[in-house]
């Protein structure tokens, strides 16, 4: 979807509720609080009645739409322009792209990411690991405020990410609490079925992996970033793809909502061949 395929699909308020109502109800409402399919249609109004339980209740009862003063063709704008940002797209960017207030396109933003939230079946075959840090760099910050151990895993005030990526599949991140071997594989247990192949570089959290799977290891220290198919190049290519977004688009983002960002990124990725990735948006949004 592209924003003119938004005007042209969903003009009105009306078409985007029916389109919601289609995603949601498949064209049968259902009432939110008790599922009874017994309802009235209220006049004037995108509204039903249940007459089970004495309620009235839209399509966007219990979804990221729930209680919105935006108009709908305004989400559906808003969902189109994070979809195909591939980098992200900033809050004051996004009020000025559908004149909201910063703060209004900023809660839009954090109720889309969080359909984003993807709980999905084990990663298997080969897997990339690796951990980053997201943070500010010293080279631009005050002298009064540089911390020690600015770069690489020694940042006191940076945010330790670990990360899990399928070949030719999808990838699984998030803020991890720290590095240690305990923390990253119980991760990497907790998400990639046994007899996998792990591929990683050699720092030392990782000994001990091949007693559940195949291991190799790049060894970086020394300059080696390719060994045959071991590689974790795949997974560097989204931490990058991250890091460009919190440096270039977001600037700060909070330890507190980091995991909502990196998930708006795994999203995007895992379902970059997918072509109704908009529907799908839809379809978790009301879910």
């Amino acid at each position: 979807m592209n924003l003119i395929q938004i005007y042209k699909r969903f003009p009105t308020q009306q078409d985007c509720v029916k389109h919601l109502e289609l995603v949601r109800w498949n064209d049968k409402p259902k009432c939110p609080y008790c599922q009874s399919e017994n309802q009235t249609p209220l006049k004037n109004t995108h509204r039903y009645h249940c007459n089970n339980c004495n309620t009235s209740y839209s399509v966007t009862v219990g979804t990221i739409f729930h209680k919105t003063k935006c108009d709908l063709q305004k989400w559906f704008l808003a969902i189109t322009l994070v979809l195909n940002a591939k980098k992200g797209i900033s809050s004051r960017q996004l009020a000025r792209d559908i004149e909201v207030t910063k703060d209004t396109a900023w809660f839009m933003l954090m109720r889309i990411r969080k359909a984003f939230k993807e709980y999905g079946e084990l990663l298997e075959g080969i897997i990339e690991v690796d951990e980053t840090y997201v943070g500010g760099k010293n080279k631009n910050r005050h002298n009064d405020k540089k911390t020690q151990g600015g770069q690489g895993r020694g940042g006191e005030d940076k945010t330790s990410v670990f990360g899990m990526l399928q070949r030719n599949g999808k990838v699984k991140a998030g803020k991890v609490k720290d590095v240690t071997r305990k923390t990253l594989q119980t991760e990497i247990r907790a998400n990639v079925k046994k007899g996998s192949t792990i591929m990683s570089d050699e720092f030392r959290s990782y000994n001990g992996l091949c007693l559940l799977y195949g291991h190799q290891i790049v060894t970086h220290s020394m300059g080696e970033y390719v060994n045959g198919a071991a590689h974790t190049n795949t997974l560097e290519g989204f931490w990058s793809l991250l890091k460009r977004g919190v440096i270039g688009q977001f600037h700060y983002v909070t330890h507190e909502h980091l995991n909502k960002y990196i998930d708006e990124f795994c999203f995007r990725y895992n379902n970059r061949d997918n072509k109704d990735i908009f529907n799908l948006t839809l379809q978790k949004a009301v879910a």
